[in-house]
Formats: C-alpha cells, structure tokens, sequence
C-alpha cells in the first residue's frame, strides 16, 4: 500500500485559480462549511478536526476538490494534514469574492433567505 506522502499534493499557482472550478468547489455543502470553518480561523486546521457527516473518503475527495480548485492549502505535519484558506491568493485573483461567498453562506445558514 502507498502511503498518502508518496504522492506530493498539489496546488494551483494562484495566477492558475479559475473562477468556474472554484464557484463549483464551494457550492457543495459540505465544502462551504470547510471554508467556513477554515475562515473562522487564524492557524491551521487538521482535516480531524471536523465533523463532517459523509465518510472518510467522501471527506478527503471534499479537501481534495477544494485544494485542487485552490480554495485550499494542504500541508502534512506528522501523520496529520492541515488545511488553510488561501485568502490571499483568492483575494488577489477575485477581489471581494471570498467575501461575498461568506457573507451569502451566512445569510443562507441564518434563513435570511425567502423561500421562491
């Protein structure tokens, strides 16, 4: 069996970062609330420490959707992976979008919403 180092985890330069791949990236559920998580935080955050209500794998291809969409920035500490909001880099390519995804995930989470 291969361990999880022998493939190297990759990350888009931020000039790379595609608006299309990173809306689809967040739209899921179960991603915005990575990024929610992830937001609400100044250090980095190990893919343990959230709760999320799929399987294993279903959350490890959830950070690996975000990480290649560039959402994220994975790093390995140990045999535990943390994660970070890229929030400079999202700043720099989409200014204000990471802004406006959180402040639409809010008012969704808060039923700000009317219902259609």
């Amino acid at each position: 069996m291969a361990s999880r180092t022998s493939n190297p985890l990759t990350h888009p330069d931020a000039s790379e970062l595609d608006l299309f791949r990173l809306m689809a990236a967040v739209t899921d559920p179960v991603r915005l609330g990575i990024v929610i998580k992830l937001a609400g935080s100044s250090e980095d955050i190990p893919c343990t420490d959230f709760a999320l209500p799929v399987t294993k794998s279903a959350g490890t291809r959830h950070f690996r959707v975000l990480r290649e969409a560039g959402v994220i920035h994975q790093h390995d500490v140990g045999v535990r992976r943390m994660s970070r909001l890229r929030s400079d880099d999202l700043e720099v390519r989409f200014p204000g979008l990471l802004k406006l995804i959180l402040q639409e995930a809010a008012h969704f989470n808060h039923g700000d919403r009317q219902a259609s």
